[in-house]
């Protein structure tokens, strides 16, 4: 589709090309034109819900901007817009119409949400009180394209709306038990609920946005710290398996808490960790791992008597990018190098069943490849416990809906800027399908919640 404008020298007046119909239209209000209008539903929903925008009052055929736009907890602006046509009754439905350009194009009811940029580089959103307040949203709808974020002011219509990481009656409760450290929410209800642990990566400290959406699902979730938290180490170090053993422990023990085994959803290191306590703990029965390594990286793991030798980290084969960022996807050695194999976890001897989720445009791990082993060693083995979903266009960060779309970001932990990978689109339909099926997945395994939406 070919689009072109004029603007004159004040800027009032706009001339858009569509289809060899040329068109002329006004910025503003004026008496006897119809008011614009720009509505989202629900106006105030979890952050992992779908939303339906619909924009009304504009004249029919008329080019304009949708645009989406937040400030984070730490003063960020993120931003996303595209651009639509309207239809004969002047009205752009998002769950029905294309973008023709902006951020995305296609048919994406979600895109501005999926699809925000961060005014500054590398910063990601990321939400941190989960409990207290929502992420506010503004809508604003323009006429023509719109490229600067400063001239909201001139917006034909707008909305604000909530999205928030806990619904009612979710409990988040604080947990500093023996040596696990991290945070218990409790859905709302009696129980009792499937008990779920949950890890991230690399970034270290105590990430809650995941565990608070899993327990609006219906499972107890302890969203669990190991490192730069509190009085746990301050740098990512050898991995003590029986620390993971005691949160375990401590999750099945509490009343709320429904047997006999727990689940696991972790991504990056966090999914090495949990790998390795699929196949050496018994209290685990469902385990998620997103875009991790079939092997121990970087820093030895213990268990009582055992001790696995990792694969050494190579960070002279790391890349950095024109933008400044690291890729990190080629630091790791070959699993099936004679010399490293006895750092492969043996997946086989896992008790319960492991679900692999990964991104094909990962650049942080070649996690299509760690999976692809064991899917094809357990296939050797007769090994039937073991499932794999793969996406292509996604990159490492797969997360929740609520989580936009983010390629690179800072590190805390190498102190510096990280690619992560992915295309955006494609990596928002992996986020939106995955989170389906890792509810699915723990919901067959561990049994039934009390709010089984999905």
């Amino acid at each position: 589709m070919s689009l072109r404008r004029l603007l004159q020298s004040q800027g009032r007046i706009l001339y858009a090309e569509r289809g060899g119909v040329r068109r002329q239209g006004f910025k503003g209000s004026f008496p006897g034109f119809k008011m614009a209008t720009i509505t989202a539903t629900p106006k105030s929903s979890l952050a992992d819900e779908p939303l339906k925008i619909h924009v009304a009052g504009l004249e029919p055929s008329q080019l304009v901007t949708v645009q989406a736009s937040l400030t984070d907890e730490k003063g960020v602006l993120f931003q996303a817009r595209a651009f639509y046509w309207t239809d004969q009754r002047g009205q752009v439905d998002l769950t029905r119409d294309a973008a023709v350009g902006g951020d995305y194009s296609g048919v994406q009811p979600m895109g501005l949400f999926l699809l925000l940029k961060p005014e500054r580089p590398f910063s990601r959103l990321m939400k941190r009180e989960v409990m207290s307040s929502p992420y506010k949203v503004r809508l604003d709808v323009f006429d023509s394209f719109h490229l600067v974020s400063q001239l909201q002011e001139q917006s034909l219509a707008s909305q604000t709306v909530e999205r928030w990481y806990t619904a009612p009656g979710v409990q988040r409760v604080p947990v500093r038990h023996g040596r696990v450290r991290g945070a218990l929410f409790l859905p709302a209800g009696q129980g009792p609920f499937p008990g779920v642990i949950d890890i991230f990566g690399g970034v270290g400290g105590l990430t809650e946005f995941r565990a608070a959406l899993l327990a609006n699902r219906g499972f107890a979730t302890l969203a669990l710290a190991y490192f730069a938290y509190e009085d746990l180490p301050s740098a990512l170090g050898p991995i003590d398996l029986e620390y993971f053993e005691e949160a375990a422990e401590f999750l099945l023990k509490h009343p709320k808490v429904r047997g006999p085994r727990l689940g696991i959803v972790a991504i990056c290191k966090g999914a090495e960790i949990a790998l390795a306590m699929a196949t050496y703990l018994t209290q685990i029965e469902a385990t998620v791992c997103i875009n991790g390594p079939n092997a121990v990286n970087g820093y030895p793991l213990y268990y009582r008597d055992l001790c696995i030798q990792p694969i050494p980290y190579k960070y002279e084969r790391m890349l950095i990018t024109e933008q400044g960022a690291v890729d990190l996807s080629n630091i790791f050695g070959d699993p099936q190098a004679e010399l490293h194999r006895g750092s492969i976890i043996p997946v086989e001897k896992a008790q319960g069943k492991i679900l692999f989720v990964v991104g094909e445009k990962d650049r942080n791990y070649n996690s299509k490849a760690f999976a692809t082993e064991i899917m094809e060693r357990m296939k050797k083995l007769g090994k039937t416990h073991c499932a794999l979903l793969s996406y292509p266009g996604a990159g490492h960060l797969i997360e929740p809906p609520s989580s936009p779309f983010c390629y690179q970001s800072w590190l805390p932990h190498l102190s510096s800027p990280v690619v992560w990978g992915g295309e955006g689109q494609a990596h928002d339909a992996a986020q939106v399908h995955s989170w389906k099926e890792i509810q699915k997945f723990l919901h067959l395994h561990l049994g039934p919640t009390q709010s089984s939406r999905l």
